[in-house]
């Protein structure tokens, strides 16, 4: 469907020359967005991107990603937004879930990285590294990669969309028969860490738009600071699609920098701003920080737990309450604390939302609600459908009991999330940790299998484990304990990783032990 391309039109008819997306000193109107789109879709259509192809946008929070996301929606084309930053293997995987018809990159950084042999073709599937198991195996170098790429999956067309740097690569390959037509496929990572690619359908993304805007009560008139990655679903579902949906604002901010931020914050009377816990805590550092006057803010946090100091030391220095939430990719908004007293929980279901605790067997939770269990969501937003290295239909059930995968939906409609919580006495949860070792940074899933296989990887390693340490003001960060087999410099094994995993994945600090 049609369906993002249909909301743009609405908006431009009923906001004309309003401002749509701002982007540093520069903003488009909703008239003017209408138009650029217009001409993007054309020259797509030029391409050959026709009705069901699914088109990858490697890019970051830049005008461009909104203007060609649109334009694709106008093709009736699915948009698979792709973190620009996406290590190697991890792109090569998403790349063979994902038969791309096109994809669109930056100039440097991103399109370099994509293949050995500069088509920026996907790797064929029978290639890549498969181990599923507790701890997954390594990623092979990526000199090891096969080069060459089956004619089938040669690029076409390769040149730059006009007017920009970006390069659009266009391939021979059809959609993939899922028995489901997306709009969008929001990749995150599976419980072992390999990419997972959640498909988006018209009827779920109305859903997920229309609890959004009911719960952070917004309108037209709502300015929307977007900080946070816009291929990511927490950035889709609560920057990019209310914002469509109503013709609000939507400020673009793609260098995560708190000065910048704080400047936007005090210039536009920003009042919904989708934020990190980490996010939070540099903002309070800021020496320029002062109240705000906003009339009804509404500053979320999500992916990682909020600490009560952060929540307090933004409250005291800008004014604001951080009201902590619950969002997924497969279930998009959850939960919502919007009083914003109790924010090391993330709050009560949204309206339209079921959430259940059970044993880890997943039969129903006997006793106190004060006992940790399984999350269990139910709710219009839940995707009906994912991919990725493995088809989740054909995955064994991971308990005797028969209970489906984490990350999949039971036949009653409920999707087990593999976050373990708890509900207090008047219904608000806590998030409590994880079934399997997928932490948060960021609000980005890392496994921490992952991390460890890529440490082992190393010549110079015999043992290593990974762990996540939180510091309520400097946020969540990646640590690995290593066993050596030589003497190796803490800044060689960290060089190693970059190579290998994406930048949030990376170890901030390596500690060398004996034994672990």
């Amino acid at each position: 469907m049609t369906l993002l391309y249909d909301w743009l039109r609405k908006a431009a008819k009923a906001q004309g020359n309003n401002k749509a997306v701002v982007y540093r000193d520069n903003y488009l109107s909703w008239r003017g967005l209408l138009h650029r789109v217009d001409r993007r879709a054309q020259e797509f259509k030029s391409m050959g991107i026709k009705e069901g192809a699914w088109v990858g946008l490697m890019l970051g929070n830049v005008p461009d990603f909104v203007i060609l996301a649109l334009a694709l929606s106008k093709l009736d084309a699915a948009i698979v937004p792709i973190d620009p930053t996406t290590g190697g293997r991890e792109l090569e995987l998403i790349l063979a879930a994902a038969p791309l018809r096109a994809l669109v990159t930056r100039p440097r950084g991103s399109e370099g990285s994509i293949s050995a042999n500069g088509t920026s073709a996907p790797v064929p599937p029978s290639t890549l590294p498969r181990a599923r198991v507790a701890r997954p195996t390594a990623p092979p170098p990526r000199d090891q990669l096969p080069n060459t790429v089956p004619a089938t999956d040669a690029a076409e067309v390769r040149r730059r969309l006009q007017g920009t740097l970006l390069t659009c690569s266009v391939y021979k390959r059809s959609p993939p028969a899922h028995g489901v037509d997306p709009i969008a496929v929001l990749f995150t990572a599976d419980s072992l860490g390999d990419p997972k690619g959640v498909l988006r359908t018209d009827k779920n993304t109305i859903a997920a738009v229309d609890h959004a805007v009911a719960a952070l009560g917004m309108s037209d008139k709502t300015r929307v600071l977007v900080a946070v990655p816009l291929f990511h679903a927490y950035g889709w579902d609560l920057g990019f699609l209310p914002t469509l949906k109503l013709g609000s604002t939507m400020f673009l901010e793609e260098e995560i920098s708190a000065r910048r931020i704080g400047k936007l914050l005090r210039e536009h009377d920003v009042d919904v701003l989708p934020g990190t816990p980490s996010m939070y805590a540099e903002l309070s550092k800021l020496p320029t920080a002062k109240k705000l006057e906003v009339k009804s803010p509404r500053f979320l946090a999500a992916g990682s737990r909020l600490d009560q100091l952060v929540a307090d030391e933004f409250k005291d220095k800008y004014g604001v309450s951080i009201l902590s939430c619950y969002h997924s990719t497969e279930a998009a908004t959850v939960t919502l604390e919007d009083s914003g007293k109790y924010p090391t929980t993330v709050g009560k279901p949204i309206d339209g939302v079921e959430v259940k605790i059970t044993a880890p067997d997943g039969s129903s939770k006997p006793g106190t609600s004060a006992k940790e269990g399984l999350i269990w969501v139910k709710s219009k937003t839940l995707s009906p459908k994912s991919i990725g290295p493995f088809d989740e239909d054909k995955e064994p059930a991971s308990r005797a009991s028969g209970m489906v995968t984490i990350g999949s939906i039971d036949k009653t409609g409920w999707l087990r999330t593999g976050d373990l919580g708890k509900l207090d006495k008047n219904g608000r949860l806590q998030l409590t940790g994880r079934e399997d070792d997928v932490v948060k940074v960021d609000g980005k899933r890392v496994a921490l299998g992952e991390v460890e296989g890529c440490l082992e990887a190393f010549a110079k390693i015999k043992a290593a484990q990974a762990t996540v340490v939180t510091d309520p003001m400097a946020g969540s960060m990646v640590v690995a304990r290593v066993v050596t087999k030589q003497k190796c410099a803490a800044e060689e094994i960290i060089d190693h990783c970059a190579r290998n995993l994406a930048p949030y994945k990376v170890p901030r600090r390596i500690e060398f032990v004996e034994t672990i």
